[in-house]
């Protein structure tokens, strides 16, 4: 469970824009550039800030809320992971679960950031045309004891620029892991007794310190 966590924490990373940078990243910029050069900012960042590595709770949320966001697609993870049942939810019940699932996985990667050490990441060509507006980003972790990891991100094209929609970690995609859960609760109380289950394992997140979060 802790590599894991490890693992997803070098994913937030390439979920984060570019604050550490002097610009802003250009929307013509391409995928494995743009995820390759956040990652490799943000991940010299987390080793060395020593609150994020304290697990300061207000540092890492903030870093989590105000630069990674911005290139993720919520919505469109919601969306695949709820699966079938996306389309039957009211407008309102999307609302609410994406925002509940959103919450999961800011303190999901909140907590993980701080377990950053001695990772690096390195990036495989990227196999597209210039044309795709959907892409497959592949790297893999070099940990500091074992073999790499491979780790690979879906990203698609939308009118800001690239975002990503799924990870993929020790060859199982984020959206398919959460699919199957989502797709149980779903069945035992319908939309609105998921959109519970998740509010209420966020309460308990909300109230523990990172580190303990991360650890669940």
């Amino acid at each position: 469970m802790k590599l894991i966590k490890q693992l997803m924490a070098c994913a937030t990373m390439a979920f984060a824009s570019v604050a550490f940078a002097a610009t802003a990243p250009s929307s013509n910029e391409a995928p494995d550039a743009l995820v390759k050069r956040i990652s490799t900012e943000v991940l010299e960042t987390a080793k060395t800030d020593k609150e994020i590595q304290a697990g300061n709770t207000k540092r890492v949320m903030d870093l989590v809320e105000t630069k990674i966001l911005p290139y993720v697609d919520f919505q469109r993870m919601t969306s695949l992971a709820a699966g079938r049942f996306w389309r039957e939810a009211s407008p309102e019940q999307q609302k609410q679960l994406s925002t509940e699932f959103r919450t999961l996985l800011i303190y999901t990667y909140s907590g993980a950031l701080s377990q950053v050490k001695n990772e690096t990441i390195e990036f495989k060509p990227l196999r597209a045309d210039a044309t795709d507006t959907e892409v497959e980003v592949r790297s893999q972790v070099n940990m500091s004891r074992g073999e790499p990891v491979p780790l690979n991100y879906r990203v698609a094209k939308s009118a800001t620029g690239w975002k990503i929609y799924d990870i993929n970690v020790l060859g199982a995609w984020l959206v398919e892991t959460y699919k199957s859960t989502f797709a149980s609760e779903i069945n035992k109380g319908g939309i609105d007794g998921l959109i519970k289950t998740l509010s209420e394992k966020n309460k308990k997140l909300a109230s523990k310190p990172i580190k303990a979060a991360s650890a669940k």
